[in-house]
């Protein structure tokens, strides 16, 4: 299946549209009360002519159908293509591709998080270390894979890409030790 990069403003639409998908799937109570708590507000942080232009646009690119109710309202819902590119969105699931061949290049996460989100920064840090980024220090992680989309997914989905940055560098000083511990020759 082909990777989709939307813009994140999309990817929150499309979870958004996929949140029965999830609560359906879901048998924590605490994920269902989480995700109902969180509805509105995400709704409402996206522009109804946004919206309207989403819906429209992911109509088109059949990603969401129609469905007429019994009491006339008409719902929207994800089509089997639209619940397999929000599966792709996944937060836990979210892997970094490893290319054949290492590009020369190290991406860095930068971010300075406050205090009032700490819990999003202590999940920032859980989530870099599974990705098997490597500390540099408390708040500065490195990786030699590509990564610009999944970090732009992990700061909007812990609402925190002002806290963020993404750095592609071609040096760091202490190339020896990371090359050593990425298993490169």
């Amino acid at each position: 299946m082909a990777k989709y990069y939307y813009s994140q403003t999309k990817q929150k639409a499309l979870l958004l549209l996929a949140s029965g998908v999830i609560l359906s799937l879901s048998h924590s109570p605490r994920v269902h009360w989480r995700i109902l708590a969180n509805l509105p507000k995400a709704w409402r942080s996206i522009e109804r002519t946004t919206l309207r232009r989403l819906v429209n646009e992911f109509k088109r690119n059949r990603l969401i159908d129609f469905k007429e109710e019994v009491n006339g309202t008409i719902s929207v819902v994800l089509s089997e293509k639209g619940k397999r590119i929000t599966l792709s969105y996944d937060i836990d699931a979210l892997a970094i591709k490893r290319p054949d061949r290492w590009d020369g290049k190290w991406r860095i996460v930068i971010f300075d998080i406050p205090e009032k989100k700490k819990a999003a920064r202590e999940a920032l840090r859980k989530k870099l270390c599974d990705l098997e980024f490597y500390r540099l220090q408390r708040s500065v992680w490195v990786t030699p894979y590509d990564c610009k989309n999944e970090i732009a997914f992990i700061s909007e989905f812990f609402e925190i890409r002002n806290c963020l940055r993404y750095i592609n560098a071609d040096y760091i000083d202490n190339e020896a030790e990371l090359k050593l511990h990425f298993n490169f020759k």
